[in-house]
């Protein structure tokens, strides 16, 4: 069992995190090789089970831990950070521990797959959390979600399926270098901005004042 703790990691540098939240557990290689890789592993509450049954031991165990089994409590009590809050999902707090101790670069796993509302509300999260200072990913089995604050080019591939939300359905959106160009509008449901195309080896997103939230395929 891989153990993962706080005291082997170097001071000074940009810290490997992954947070796996209570969704589907991830099945492909991308998702899985993160979490192998990962120098921090931070589970919200009920997810605990999922990774100690994969065969790593979490960093710490972050949430109201209602979903924890006593067994694991018992296991795991060095690491239990228990954050009863109701105003705020156990994702949140992970992010909120993960900060606290200056973890900005962090994958998030386990967000969708399972309950749809659980779905929509954390990827909703991730401008929020972008805007807290946080670098930060959510890997699912098909792709990835990335927030945007500002214009960006993005690394691509030709052919990889992109998608763009615009929470607000402000933002004034144009786009470089995609099958299906969008021209300085805004994308007033969630449906308009998705199954687009890269065309080549980046493509380019143009906006001001609000966030959007990308998904990408993988390779």
């Amino acid at each position: 069992m891989i153990n993962l703790k706080l005291s082997t990691l170097s001071a000074g540098r940009k810290v490997s995190t992954v947070i796996v939240a209570d969704g589907k557990f991830p099945e492909h290689k991308i998702p899985l090789k993160a979490l192998a890789d990962a120098e921090i592993v931070v589970c919200c509450d009920g997810a605990t089970t999922k990774v100690d049954s994969y065969g790593i031991t979490p960093t710490a165990v972050v949430g109201d831990l209602d979903s924890l089994s006593d067994s694991l409590k018992m296991k795991y009590s060095d690491r239990l950070f228990h954050e009863p809050d109701q105003n705020s999902n156990d994702l949140t707090k992970a992010i909120m521990w993960c900060l606290a101790r200056n973890y900005t670069d962090i994958t998030i796993l386990g967000a969708t797959g399972l309950r749809e509302d659980h779905t929509l509300g954390n990827i909703g999260l991730l401008s929020k959390y972008a805007r807290l200072g946080v670098n930060v990913k959510m890997l699912t089995d098909t792709g990835y979600f990335l927030p945007l604050l500002s214009s960006s080019t993005l690394e691509s591939f030709k052919g990889q399926q992109v998608s763009i939300f615009s929470p607000s359905n402000k933002a004034i959106i144009t786009t470089i270098n995609l099958r299906y160009p969008i021209e300085n509008r805004s994308l007033e449901e969630y449906w308009m901005g998705t199954l687009n195309e890269s065309l080549g080896d980046s493509f380019g997103i143009s906006f001001e004042n609000e966030s959007l939230i990308i998904f990408m395929t993988y390779q």
